[in-house]
């Protein structure tokens, strides 16, 4: 056994007596000195200090006086500092490196870390770039609590002063269930807060008691039933003219309110050019809408429709302006039926057969056209309904209308006085000049094909019309034509028509 693997000893005296050697053999023999533990006599003198000690003698009483080290101590086998040499910790263990955990008992601590030390680190989370955008957002200040916090405050005070029951009706105040009614005068019976302004619902509210029904019974046993709208505060009323054309050789005309209260009325006048007409109920009672202006809407604002479609009164729907100065060709399907030319508004709101005469308007409760007409699938049998293609007239065309008939009965509209091939494609080509018309006095001439009107473009006979109509009498317009494979322009003052 090594002394890395036993631990220390200190050579203690022997009891045994010391056998008297010859200091030299030549000469006389040296006496025995006196045991104590023998003779039972003390020590009376020592050897000096200067003489040397030989195994013959005690140590001196001064060799003794140094303690003797401790069993088990290690300093004897610590090297480099104080640390041990062996795989072993002998004694009192050093303090531990809060970043070391031993893995069994006794391992011997290192004296180097590793220049090399792995780490793992984890991927990003998947909404990282989220969640470094919320840490540079400021959080809103949190209001809530500041009201429950000063509704606490008062309420203590309060209770304070006048007892619990004033304290738990103050708290109250922050709870969303409706406070109990109170006896004495009503207060605040002001408008529902959850109907937000600018809202479909908020639109419906405003318009819904504006807008009437319609149902038309002809003298020729037809029927119809359509939509309109109040005017002004006299019971005027603006709708369709192929809602209550019926009625224009005789009929009756029905009014329905939004309470469900009929009354007759009188058929004013009417456009079938613009497939507008005005009737009248005396005494109704209801509001009139406020006009909007349809040359300021935008492709993409919202738009609520209202009307009765398929005879059910008060229907709401909503979408957007899908287009703008879409030309579209209305009536003429029957003998003696005339056509309508309108520069349309195209919405995707729900529109069927029963909204025509309705309002179209926007999301400030502004009338900005009237529900005309919808496409339809080529080919169906039966009437089809709403596929997300309708169109309004135009508030601005149907305003001046309206005026007109209320005014005189009828109605005018701008021509240039001459008709066009309504199956050319490719542009407007001229068939017939009115004589003394403002065509002939512009120099237009049969064949003549028309391209543009005031730099709009012209594709077919319908965009020129429609392009006409939507001026007024009297007004000046620039046409572009070719004549001949050649460009030609011509400034063409408008005549009027009635109709």
């Amino acid at each position: 056994m090594t002394s890395d693997d036993a631990e220390p000893t200190v050579p203690t005296p022997s009891t045994e007596p010391t056998r008297v050697l010859p200091a030299d053999p030549s000469g006389p023999p040296v006496a025995p000195s006196p045991d104590p533990v023998t003779t039972g006599s003390s020590v009376s003198s020592a050897p000096d200090a200067d003489s040397p000690l030989s195994a013959l003698l005690p140590p001196s009483p001064a060799a003794g006086a140094a303690p003797l080290p401790t069993p088990g101590g290690d300093q004897t086998y610590r090297q480099n500092g104080g640390r041990s040499v062996t795989q072993r910790s002998f004694g009192r263990p050093q303090a531990q490196e809060p970043t070391f955990r031993p893995v069994y008992p006794g391992q011997a601590w290192p004296t180097q870390r590793p220049a090399y030390q792995p780490t793992y680190t984890p991927p990003p989370p998947l909404d990282w770039h989220q969640q470094q955008a919320r840490a540079y957002t400021p959080a809103p200040p949190p209001k809530g609590n500041r009201v429950i916090a000063i509704a606490a405050v008062v309420a203590l005070v309060i209770g304070l002063l006048a007892g619990a029951g004033a304290a738990v009706t103050v708290v109250a105040l922050d709870d969303n269930r409706p406070v109990a009614e109170q006896p004495g005068p009503p207060v605040g019976t002001g408008a529902d807060p959850k109907i937000r302004s600018g809202s479909v619902s908020a639109v419906a509210a405003t318009l819904l008691p504006s807008v009437v029904q319609l149902k038309v019974e002809g003298a020729d046993n037809t029927n119809a039933t359509g939509s309109g709208f109040v005017i002004d505060n006299v019971g005027h009323i603006l709708t369709n003219n192929h809602v209550v054309a019926a009625a224009a050789k005789g009929g009756a005309i029905q009014i329905i309110n939004d309470k469900g209260k009929s009354s007759t009325a009188r058929l004013v006048g009417r456009s079938p050019v613009y497939d507008l007409a005005v009737v009248q109920v005396v005494g109704l009672d209801a509001p009139s809408v406020q006009f909007g202006r349809s040359e300021l809407a935008i492709v993409g604002q919202d738009v609520v429709a209202i009307g009765s479609p398929l005879g059910l009164a008060g229907t709401v729907t909503s979408g957007i302006i899908s287009a703008k100065n879409r030309p579209v060709t209305t009536g003429g399907d029957e003998p003696g039926q005339e056509s309508s030319f309108i520069s349309a508004l195209q919405t995707d709101a729900a529109i069927n057969p029963g909204n025509s005469g309705g309002p179209l308007v926007d999301m400030n409760a502004r009338v900005i056209g009237v529900n005309s007409a919808i496409a339809t699938v080529r080919g169906s049998s039966e009437q089809s309904g709403n596929i997300g293609l309708g169109f309004a007239i135009p508030i601005d065309q149907a305003r001046r209308t309206a005026q007109q008939i209320i005014a005189t009965g009828t109605a005018t509209y701008p021509v240039i006085g001459a008709e066009v091939d309504m199956q050319f494609e490719g542009g407007a080509r001229v068939s017939t000049v009115t004589p003394a018309s403002p065509a002939l006095r512009a120099g237009l001439r049969v064949g003549d094909v028309i391209t543009s009107i005031d730099a709009q473009p012209v594709t077919s006979a319908e965009a020129l019309i429609v392009a006409i109509r939507t001026h007024q009498p009297g007004e000046s317009v620039r046409l572009v034509y070719e004549r001949g494979g050649k460009a030609r322009q011509a400034s063409v003052t408008l005549g009027q028509r009635t109709g």
